[in-house]
Order: structure tokens, then sequence, then C-alpha cells
């Protein structure tokens, strides 16, 4: 058996001999482009999901728990930029989480134990990016042509398509520039949307407004965890060292910045997204909050022009979502096959990296036609993705680092958010994939539908 990688005491040295830290996290941005980053990585269309996530809560503990959560994840991500900037100013510079956990943590299996689990980040989310991308070309095209015989599946394809055109861009840094477009596309979906679900709970035909739970004890036990698990993935990432490599060192104070601007841009599109959808439509929300203003057997409960613009917006943002998404796998993929030696564009480079990513791309789309359970896709991913990474590593890495006093404030809010995130994702693991199973025997494969 292989030995595990064991972390490198000159780091800096052994970067001007990797392609993947070469080609696709080159350190050139700048605090706003992290900001770019970071916002297009955590607000996206899956907001649209948060009254579906409420629907399981209710009321007081679905803005309890998106307020706690928006606070924890926080206060993570700033833990853990104080530990990549602690690990850089001792000559140890990590661009990669994989890397600087192993180092950390002095553990080789910890190395792989945050590939798989950023592995099942990205590829979920790239998988659930191209399905809502899909329902939104399918939404758009049902309005057009309501006798249409286009299926699910056949905009899955196009979508893809495009997809393996813009996953050539080659580095992290090139996205800046589309991702500040993301950035303003997600306050103007978030805006029509909210607009809409206010014009929709004032008409005439607004629907009856329920707010209950689910009657069963057990069935509320699972739906909570299952909406907590949703709501961590919406705001969760699991990307952020690499979204710190991108800046241009030293990187200290910089990432703080760029987190400010991205959790002001959420605060405004949450929490209006989140109410203004479950006030309308409570517990009858959809995984997708579109689809209940757009429902299949009745007529639009908002503007089709309103609505016809938010679909737009969405569409092109998961994009750039799923563009952001991919840089890990394609940092693998680019370390592994590429010579640095030779030019980015190099044709030796450039090959590889057209097949490899036209592949990863062509897998996470034939994933999505093929199982389009979006909801409970966001519930796995956030049980088991999102919350080990964003809610635990960085509070054990930071104890590790800079070891604060076993009396203090700090280090007991650390622990306490460790064990109760760590309880959190089991239940939230168990909840998710339980209703995965059960939604697998209400769909064909190929289907035309999205699974709630």
């Amino acid at each position: 058996m292989a030995k595990p990688p064991q972390p490198d005491l000159f780091p800096e040295s052994s970067l001007e001999s990797d392609a993947g830290a070469t080609f696709v996290l080159e350190s050139k941005g700048k605090w706003w482009h992290a900001g770019y980053h970071l916002t297009t990585a955590i607000v996206g269309p899956t907001i649209l999901t948060l009254p579906y996530a409420f629907r399981g809560l209710g009321w007081g503990l679905g803005l309890f728990c998106l307020t706690a959560l928006g606070c924890v994840t926080f206060y993570s991500y700033y833990l853990m930029s104080r530990v990549l900037e602690h690990c850089e100013k001792a000559g140890r510079r990590h661009i990669r989480f994989r890397e600087l956990a192993a180092d950390v943590l002095g553990s080789g299996w910890m190395f792989y134990f945050v590939i798989f689990i950023q592995t099942a980040i990205n590829t979920g989310v790239g998988i659930g990016a191209i399905l809502l991308a899909g329902q939104c070309l399918k939404i758009m095209y049902e309005n057009l042509s309501p006798n249409g015989s286009l299926r699910l599946y056949e905009f899955i394809a196009m979508v893809t398509v495009v997809m393996i055109v813009l996953s050539q861009l080659p580095s992290f840094h090139s996205l800046r520039h589309i991702n500040l477009i993301s950035l303003l596309l997600c306050l103007g979906y978030s805006f029509l949307v909210v607009g809409a679900c206010i014009h929709a709970g004032l008409s005439k035909n607004a629907p009856a407004r329920d707010y209950s739970l689910e009657s069963s004890s057990s069935a509320r036990v699972f739906s909570a965890f299952t909406s907590i698990s949703i709501i961590a993935a919406i705001f969760g990432n699991g990307i952020l060292p690499e979204i710190q490599a991108t800046l241009a060192p030293p990187a200290t104070g910089k990432m703080v910045k760029g987190l400010l601007m991205c959790y002001t841009v959420a605060f405004f599109t949450f929490y209006s997204a989140a109410v203004s959808g479950y006030w309308v439509f409570g517990n009858k929300s959809n995984s997708n909050i579109l689809k209940s203003l757009m429902p299949d057997e009745a007529p639009s409960l908002a503007p089709t022009m309103l609505l016809g613009l938010a679909v737009l917006f969405v569409l092109l943002q998961l994009l750039a979502i799923g563009l952001v998404y991919s840089q890990v796998a394609y940092e693998i993929m680019e370390k592994q096959s590429a010579d640095v030696k030779q030019g980015m564009f190099s044709k030796r480079n450039l090959i590889p990296r057209l097949i490899l990513r036209s592949l990863y791309v062509i897998f996470c789309g034939f994933m999505a036609a093929m199982l389009p359970f979006f909801g409970d896709i966001s519930g796995v991913v956030g049980a088991i993705g999102f919350i080990p990474l964003d809610f635990i590593l960085p509070m054990l890495l930071y104890n590790m680092t800079h070891k604060p006093s076993r009396l203090s404030f700090t280090y007991w809010l650390n622990l306490f958010i460790i064990i109760a995130f760590t309880g959190v994702g089991i239940m939230g693991a168990f909840s998710s994939i339980r209703k995965l199973v059960l939604d697998a025997n209400t769909f064909k494969l190929f289907s035309s539908d999205v699974v709630d």
C-alpha cells in the first residue's frame, strides 16, 4: 500500500514544480476577488431551497437555525483564515485544504479524508448545479411551448455542453470577472423572487397558507435534521483554503474583507428569500421556489416576465457555481497530468486538460440526468460534506495551531461547536439518506421531473 504523503517542510519550493498550484491556483488575486469567489460559492440558487428547508422546521426554529448556522460558518471561516495565516507566517504556506489538515493534525489519513469529502462536495454541487440549470431551461421552455416534447434530461445535456466549454478556463483567478457577474446575478434574482412572492401572497389567487409540521414525532425529527443539513449545505463551501490560495501573498487580513463582502450579500438574500417564500407557500414549498411560483396545473402566481428574468439569472449564475466547485477537481487533474515546465496553453498541457475536464463534466451531467434529486442531494452533501469541513475541522485546526488556554472561552466554544455539529452531521446524514432512499421509490431513471 502506498505510503500517505507527508507534509512538505518547504512548501514554497515544491509549489514551483506543482502544476496544480502554478496553473489552477495561481496567487494573483485581490481581497475583492476572494469576495467574488466566496459569494459565488455560498450565495447561489440554493437559497431558493430555503423555504423548502423551513417547512421541516417552522418559523421559529427555521429563523433560529438560519441565523445560528450563518454565525457559526462566518466564525468558522474566520478561524480557518487565521490558521492559514499562522502557517504562512511559520513558513508553511498551504494552498490546499487536504495538505493543511494533514500538516496541522499530523495524520496522513487526514489527507485522504479531506480529498474524499471535497470530492463528495464538488461532485454533489456539480451535479446539483447542472440539474437545477436544466430545470431552469425546462421551466422557460414549458412556458414558451406548453405542449413541447423535450424532456428534462435533454436540457441537462444542453447545460453539460456549455459547462464543457467553460471548464477550459484554466485557473481559479481567471473566474474573477465571471464571479463578479455571479454576485450581481444572485442579488438580481433574489429580489425578483422576493417581489414575485409578495405579489403572489397578496393576489386573489394566493395559495392557502399552512405552516404546520408533520403529524408524526419521528417524521418531524427526521425532517428537521434534513432541513438543518440543507441549510448547512447552503452556507458551506468546503474550499476556503483554495480560495485563499488565489490571493497574492501575504494574505493577512485580506480574507476577512472578502468574508465581510460575502456575508453582507448573504444577509440580504438569505433572509429575504426564506421569509418571503415560506410566508406564501408554507409547508407546500417546493425544493425550488420558482416551481411553486409557476405551478404545472395552474397559472403563474406572478408576472411571467418577472419570473422568466429570475430564471434566466439563476441559470447564468449556476454556470459560475459549477466552475467554482470544479476547481479542486481540476487542480488535482492538473497536478497529475500537466508539465509545469511547459506553458499553460502548450499542446502538452492543453490536450489532457481538455479531455479530463470534459470527462468530469460529462459524468456530473449524466448523474444529474439519471438521479433528479436536487433537494435530497443538498441534504446529503450538507451532512457528509459541508458539516465536517466547515463546522468541525476549522475549530479543531485552530485549537491545534493557536493553542488557546483550556480555561478560555474560545477553547470551550470551539469544543462545543465540534461536539454539537458532529451530532448534527450524524443525524443529518441518516435523515437525508433516509429521505433519499424513500424518494428513490417514487421516480424513474432519467425522469423529466425533479423529486422534492
